[in-house]
């Protein structure tokens, strides 16, 4: 079961921002499974049209400007001008799915494997210097006022410097939960979009089941 809260502190400093999860369940998480790089063809043709590349270009610069806020570069810039020069990269099929959910979306999308999280999971914002282990397990602190994910034990994603280590997907990953930040001037609606795809792709490309879909506040 997938437990979530946002927390009174969020709520006070972001109040209406929205935030989204899904966790999809007894997936493979196959390098390349057939019909695989047609189904990102077919998306990134849609990304690439100019009204809705304007679209997600103007959510990218709102994520920009958010994160220069903490003295952060958003990653989202350097992979959307990737992606529209080059198309979507292969890793494997969980990743892929993250970085097209992103992309055609223009929100901020983590992969991870719901497995690892040690309890329930809460929206929430950092005091000055806690730490988070990040990937490749380089240690991040954060600064006052960043917008963190938890989980019972310890924080698992700082929005502005990534998600952690421990709950990196990896080819073992059966239950894997994307969940999706908003910053404010990111609507509900942009969330659930990317969130969306998401979700049908691993169900159709992963064979897994859609368990949990929400985005808050609902």
């Amino acid at each position: 079961m997938l437990h979530f809260s946002i927390t009174r502190a969020y709520e006070k400093r972001y109040p209406g921002v929205s935030f989204g999860l899904t966790l999809i369940a007894d997936c493979r998480n196959w390098i390349n499974p057939e019909g695989f790089d047609q189904h990102k063809r077919k998306h990134l043709r849609k990304m690439r049209k100019r009204e809705t590349l304007g679209a997600i270009t103007q959510r990218v610069e709102t994520y920009d400007r958010f994160f220069s806020g903490f003295g952060f570069e958003c990653p989202l810039s350097k992979h959307l001008k990737r992606t529209v020069q080059s198309g979507f990269p292969r890793y494997n099929l969980m990743v892929d799915t993250h970085f097209m959910a992103e992309m055609c979306a223009g929100i901020l999308v983590a992969v991870t494997d719901f497995d690892r999280f040690d309890g329930a999971l809460s929206l929430d914002i950092a005091d000055g210097g806690e730490l988070c282990r990040g990937m490749g397990g380089q240690s991040m602190k954060t600064k006052q006022g960043e917008i963190v994910l938890r989980d019972e034990k310890e924080i698992v994603c700082i929005l502005c410097q990534g998600a952690d280590e421990k709950t990196r997907v990896t080819e073992n990953t059966k239950n894997v939960l994307f969940y999706g930040y908003a910053v404010p001037g990111i609507e509900a609606r942009d969330i659930e979009q990317g969130l969306c795809i998401a979700s049908e792709t691993m169900v159709a490309f992963g064979s897994g089941k859609e368990v949990f879909f929400e985005v808050f506040p609902n």
